[in-house]
């Protein structure tokens, strides 16, 4: 393709990839944020403070806040941080250049400056910066009073209503950053997902090579290449679900059975974990041989057999501190999937968080069977010898 041809095409915007839904959510945030903000400002400042109601950089806070809102650029630090730093600057600039202009320019670019070193680069904030110089003789007359009101003020308001918007319309906010791959084992090995493939120091070193600034944080850049990754494998790997691999029929115990009838159904059926249902058959915790152990408090000084014996034999009477049901010594917070979830997206719950066992349920919630970390790396197996077949025959 021509070079020329090839730059034109930059300025041919891409595809914005969000649903309908999704554009309408925005927009309504926006709306309510603005409006919300302009009327709290209203009886704060009251009709006749000669102030705006509201500073025109606050549109595009709401347009990052609401429209983008897992952005860094939109996070809560980055809104309240960066446009009192501009405005600080921008009074600065105008209370100390006199010609207005060379105030702009300076006010702009000193406050870029300092929110890189700050860490709450805002783009509307370049504009609160403007807007401090060049916003008229009742916003110079502010002085540094401009930096609370309406700046502050505007800011905090417009930041209040993203808090309970987005959340409201389940977009997390301010959006999480996900926790450093942690090593379960406490060894210097590195988890198991990342020995193959692309890791977080790959990733760190590529963004250091590109040196440019990023408007997605680097830890949901990685996780959407992660997700990438697991589509690659299921269109490889074909239509394999959770309930191709998972076992049917499941050893369930309810909440008041005994710790000597669990312990029992564990060893019979040489299984490690056993959920726990109500009558409904839904999922209320897990037991698990880690559980038992931690709960009879194990040791070195005693002989583990009879210590485990004497955990799990009930007492004959009521009002026991020890535990005697499956009820006071299970897991309640339980991680479960649905049948018809793809197998890969098991390999980071079976190999990054330590889980050996997870329930898997119906539509309607119910416990239809469980999977483990051999029922993966066999479903697994199997379609990797189908894909193998599959080239083998098709090379001949």
């Amino acid at each position: 393709m021509n070079p020329f041809l090839q730059w034109l095409q930059g300025f041919v915007p891409g595809a914005v990839r969000v649903n309908p839904v999704e554009r309408l959510r925005a927009c309504c945030g926006a709306l309510l944020g603005i409006l919300l903000t302009g009327v709290a400002t209203r009886l704060s400042l009251g009709s006749n403070s000669g102030l705006p109601l509201l500073i025109a950089p606050m549109g595009a806070s709401a347009v990052l806040l609401f429209g983008v809102p897992a952005s860094p650029l939109a996070q809560p630090w980055s809104i309240i941080g960066g446009n009192v730093v501009s405005a600080l600057i921008g009074v600065s600039c105008a209370l100390w250049i006199t010609d207005p202009t060379l105030a702009a320019a300076v006010a702009v670019a000193a406050a870029i400056g300092a929110m890189f070193a700050l860490r709450c680069l805002h783009p509307p904030s370049g504009a609160v910066a403007l807007t401090a110089v060049l916003g008229g003789p009742a916003i110079l007359a502010q002085g540094y009073r401009f930096v609370l009101l309406p700046v502050l003020l505007n800011s905090a308001l417009l930041l209040l209503v993203a808090l309970l918007f987005n959340n409201a319309t389940r977009r997390r906010y301010p959006h999480p950053t996900r926790l450093e791959h942690a090593r379960t084992h406490g060894t210097a090995d590195a988890p198991a997902a990342d020995r193959l493939g692309f890791t977080p120091a790959d990733l760190d070193d590529v963004l250091k090579q590109y040196n440019q600034v990023l408007d997605i944080s680097r830890d949901d850049l990685e996780s959407l290449l992660l997700q990438t990754e697991m589509h690659a494998y299921r269109r490889r790997f074909g239509e394999i679900s959770c309930a191709d691999i998972m076992s049917r029929d499941v050893v369930t115990v309810e909440f008041g059975t005994t710790l000597e009838d669990a312990w029992r159904l564990l060893r019979e059926h040489r299984i490690k974990a056993l959920p726990v249902i109500n009558r409904a058959r839904r999922v209320i915790g897990i037991v698990t041989q880690t559980d038992f152990m931690e709960h009879a408090e194990l040791d070195l000084h005693q002989s583990f057999d009879a210590k485990l014996r004497g955990f799990i034999r009930r007492i004959g009477h009521t009002h026991s501190d020890k535990p005697e049901v499956v009820g006071q010594i299970m897991s309640s917070s339980v991680r479960s999937v649905l049948a018809s979830m793809h197998i890969v997206e098991l390999v980071p719950l079976l190999s990054a968080s330590g889980r050996h066992h997870v329930p898997v349920l119906d539509a309607e919630k119910r416990l239809v069977g469980i999977v483990t970390q051999t029922d993966l790396i066999a479903g697994m197996y199997r379609a990797r010898l189908g894909e193998t077949r599959t080239a083998e025959a098709q090379a001949k």
